[in-house]
């Protein structure tokens, strides 16, 4: 089963995802794969990576990586959370100098791959666009749109997608 989670900041999006693919996983190992780069001198941004670490159980395997279409081809058979989608994308941006224009389809191809070829549980937690501060910029609107686009396609090759508002879970999508 693949689910997409979706919300705003703070929504409470990565822990229903983190009780799902513990519930999925029924006690096997999970991978955390952290797509979020810690960023120097910002205590805030270090507070909540330490928040999210803190609530993973310790049998549970945390890998930060932003090569996640290459990280998925390469344990497709343990269940795996991603958190998020959004932190890939700002990385993939950032890689790419896609900020003004560059595209980001090519590897947003591979990882809507990657994910539809996944045969574990699998979680994606990504914010979803519209209930997060977005920049009146271009690279705040570039932003928006492709993370819009890659949510849409995640969507479409996930069993399930899901809402989290104030830490309530709506499901927009359930298996077919």
């Amino acid at each position: 089963m693949r689910t997409l989670v979706l919300g705003g900041i703070r929504s409470g999006k990565s822990q229903w995802a983190e009780t799902t693919i513990a519930h999925a996983a029924e006690g096997a190992p999970v991978r955390y794969v952290a797509t979020g780069r810690a960023a120097d001198g910002d205590a805030a941004w270090a507070g909540r990576i330490s928040a999210h670490r803190a609530r993973r159980p310790g049998h549970w395997r945390t890998v930060e990586t932003t090569d996640l279409a290459a990280d998925l081809g390469e344990v497709p058979a343990t269940a795996t959370l991603v958190d998020d989608i959004g932190g890939w994308l700002t990385a993939t941006m950032d890689r790419l100098d896609a900020w003004t224009g560059t595209p980001v389809g090519p590897e947003a191809d591979d990882l809507v791959q990657a994910v539809a070829a996944f045969a574990a549980p699998l979680v994606l937690v990504s914010p979803e666009v519209g209930l997060t501060v977005v920049p009146a910029t271009e690279a705040g609107r570039r932003f928006a749109d492709e993370l819009g686009t890659v949510n849409q396609r995640l969507a479409a090759v996930c069993d399930r997608v899901v809402l989290v508002v104030a830490g309530q879970p709506l499901t927009v999508k359930e298996p077919s």
